[in-house]
């Protein structure tokens, strides 16, 4: 396959950015986009060039930390991780666009690389539960009905890889944070701090400059996870609930 990639290069977070033409010959249909863009960074290396930085870990769709818009689709044409995403997707002579997530809450660091440290802050400001120290109770001592265990472990797939964000007209991300709130909020666990849970973590989205949510449904259908859009409204009835019992 031959392709011309037309890249978002930006040198920091003060810098204005552009977009960046280069063509790419024998490229492999069975190279991931991931390989590809290792293939650019050798020739641009070669070529005396920077390198395109981009974001990766795991390369094997657990982390979520490879996530670009690919011809203006967060994670690309396929409903997966963009490491995931494989140049077969593509076709011959194809011009493809590859950008960072846009949000005012990821700022752009260098190229494609963004900051979503928001994300890990609303994770700190209540994603979690009080554990009582000592030894780990029996597996049965806290029997969980299976419908309850199955959609707390649904929301717990989430890999936070912001795609969500970015697919989102209002850059929202509150399919993310619904995702924590349910996950902690269906576990016999995570009804201590139930209520302040989901203050705290509406409160930190909202100080993150994320959008606000009007159900568009773009976030649920890009999520490599297949996160329901309902995981919002079990969020929205937990901070009513929340605000009813005097916790805002």
């Amino acid at each position: 396959m031959n392709i011309t990639l037309r890249v978002w290069r930006q040198k920091g977070r003060d810098d204005k950015g552009r977009m960046a033409s280069y063509e790419l010959t024998d490229v492999s249909p069975d190279m991931s986009f991931l390989e590809m863009l290792d293939v650019l960074n050798e020739k641009l290396t070669l070529e005396n060039e920077d390198p395109v930085a981009f974001d990766h870990d795991c390369r094997e769709g657990i982390c979520g930390a490879c996530g670009v818009v690919i011809d203006g689709e967060a994670h690309g044409p396929e409903t997966t991780t963009t490491c995931q995403l494989h140049m077969r997707s593509f076709n011959d002579g194809d011009t493809i666009t590859v950008e960072p997530w846009r949000a005012t809450a990821f700022p752009v660091v260098k190229d494609l690389v963004v900051d979503r440290g928001s994300f890990d802050r609303i994770i700190q400001a209540g994603g979690y539960i009080s554990a009582p120290t000592g030894t780990a109770p029996d597996a049965h001592a806290n029997p969980i009905p299976k419908p309850d265990a199955d959609r707390a472990f649904d929301a717990a797939t989430c890999i936070g890889c912001g795609a969500c964000v970015a697919a989102c007209p209002n850059a929202s991300g509150m399919l993310f944070t619904a995702a924590k709130v349910t996950h902690l909020g269906m576990l016999p666990q995570g009804q201590p701090e139930r209520d302040a849970r989901v203050v705290k973590m509406i409160n930190q989205h909202d100080e993150e400059d994320f959008g606000g949510c009007t159900n568009i449904g773009e976030c649920a259908a890009v999520c490599p996870k297949g996160i329901p859009l309902d995981t919002i409204s079990q969020l929205n009835r937990d901070l009513l609930g929340s605000l009813g019992r005097g916790n805002g």
